[in-house]
């Protein structure tokens, strides 16, 4: 089943192809329109497959759907490209969403899902770190301080049972994140190869600290997470089902990308990306360059710590391993195969 829902959604894409290519030879489209605007019609046609491979429609009343999009895409125009940027992320968002149901729900196979739920939550570390790399063009051979750091604190705050696990969550969130901008405001200010170097020794450095700490991280052992029975009102032995696990992995990486591009089209990346091409100019037109380039650094460090919580809800267990060096070097090599220029590239990178 799983098998012939995966040919079902390489189809489709096939049909959204050919249907990018029959709206470019549109004169009224082609003129203004490029491939990155055709995102919202390969996704609204995707999910229709998905949809479709769910529901167990059959393939022809499919293709009458795809049809019927076809028609209304080449008729109004404003559904493929919309004027209002924000209503075009949130078209983007809300396919984004329905396709990842149509996944969860199209695909029975258990070992299946949840190999896609990890490739997601790692999908959700590679962001951060092409956040870093896209806003301040710097390499981080350290962000996995972030990724464990974050399953380390929060199951020590629900070992201790100091407060609720929702409470605990957002307390690890906004202790990485200042955490992340304190140590930015240092190293920020070191470029290059050397940048690289100082998140790799001040990563290394923790990774040998919940090495040894044996008392309050289990040590080499590593330590397994207590969730309690509820967390956010849901039952936790409903929220650990394959299905339920992809889908708040999934919804929280469509959230986390559409908030991300979001914040890259107001004042604040408009800065940060000048400060990123050319910090001297940036300066004599009179911004300042260190806050901007720390922030990016939290920024970057807050979405690698939402993996971070994904993956200590997922296993509900951590290890040292989780914030060794390597690790960050995977992470990086998912940006390099996704590319960074594109905000989703180092998530598609992580998928493959």
């Amino acid at each position: 089943a799983g098998g012939g829902f995966v040919m079902g959604l390489v189809n489709t894409a096939l049909a959204a192809a050919a249907l990018a290519l029959c709206l470019s030879e549109r004169e009224h489209v082609c003129n203004a329109l490029a491939w990155r605007d055709l995102l919202p019609a390969a996704l609204a046609a995707v999910c229709v497959a998905a949809m479709g491979a769910s529901w167990q429609i059959d393939s022809r009343w499919s293709g009458l759907l795809l049809a019927v999009l076809a028609r209304a895409l080449v008729e109004e125009p404003f559904l493929v490209c919309p004027v209002n940027p924000a209503a075009g992320l949130a078209l983007g968002a809300v396919l984004a969403l329905l396709l990842g149901a149509g996944v969860a729900f199209g695909i029975t196979s258990s070992t299946l899902l949840s190999l896609l739920t990890q490739s997601i939550i790692y999908a959700v570390f590679a962001l951060g770190v092409g956040v870093l790399l896209k806003q301040n063009g710097m390499v981080s051979f350290g962000h996995a301080l972030f990724f464990g750091g974050a399953s380390y604190l929060i199951g020590i705050l629900l070992q201790l049972q100091l407060m609720s696990a929702e409470l605990a969550i957002l307390v690890t969130l906004l202790a990485v994140t200042v955490a992340a901008f304190l140590i930015g405001l240092v190293i920020v200010r070191v470029p290059g190869v050397a940048f690289g170097m100082l998140t790799l020794a001040i990563g290394q450095m923790f990774f040998l600290t919940a090495s040894r700490a044996r008392g309050l991280t289990g040590g080499a052992d590593g330590m397994n997470i207590d969730w309690p029975s509820r967390l956010f009102g849901f039952p936790m032995s409903q929220m650990l089902k394959p299905a339920t696990m992809f889908l708040v992995c999934w919804s929280t990486l469509v959230v986390v990308v559409f908030l991300l591009a979001w914040l890259m089209r107001t004042r604040f990346g408009g800065i940060t990306e000048a400060v990123r091409d050319n910090e001297e100019r940036a300066r004599f037109i009179g911004i300042t360059t260190l806050l901007p380039r720390a922030a990016v650094y939290a920024l970057s460090a807050l979405v690698t710590s939402v993996a971070g919580v994904l993956s200590a809800m997922n296993t509900g267990f951590v290890s040292p391993e989780s914030m060794h060096w390597s690790l960050s070097g995977v992470a990086l090599m998912m940006v390099v195969v996704g590319g960074f220029k594109a905000l989703w590239g180092p998530a598609v990178g992580a998928v493959v």
